[in-house]
């Protein structure tokens, strides 16, 4: 299992490694963490149960506030968690 999902990412490595990329690529792989944190948070907001509306919300809130202002994706998603923890065990 371990070669199975470390070959995929050696091998472009492997390749890429002296080569250098095109400012348009470089800002295209630039887009894909957040648009992988975007996909995961709609699909929260589409399978979360009527109990977890509230600490959703709040916590996509807080995630799109930090990132906004600070653009540190595990500051925005640490900090989403927490929330969403914290109202959970409030409320």
């Amino acid at each position: 299992m371990a070669l199975v999902t470390y070959i995929p990412r050696l091998i472009p490595l492997m390749f890429l490694t002296n080569k250098s990329l095109s400012p348009k690529v470089k800002q295209f792989l630039q887009f894909i963490p957040l648009t992988s944190l975007s996909i995961l948070i709609v699909g929260g907001i589409l399978t979360s149960s009527k109990e977890m509306i509230l600490p959703t919300f709040a916590g996509i809130a807080l995630a799109g506030l930090i990132s906004y202002f600070k653009s540190n994706l595990v500051l925005s998603v640490f900090t989403a968690i927490l929330a969403s923890f914290l109202i959970i065990n409030i409320f």
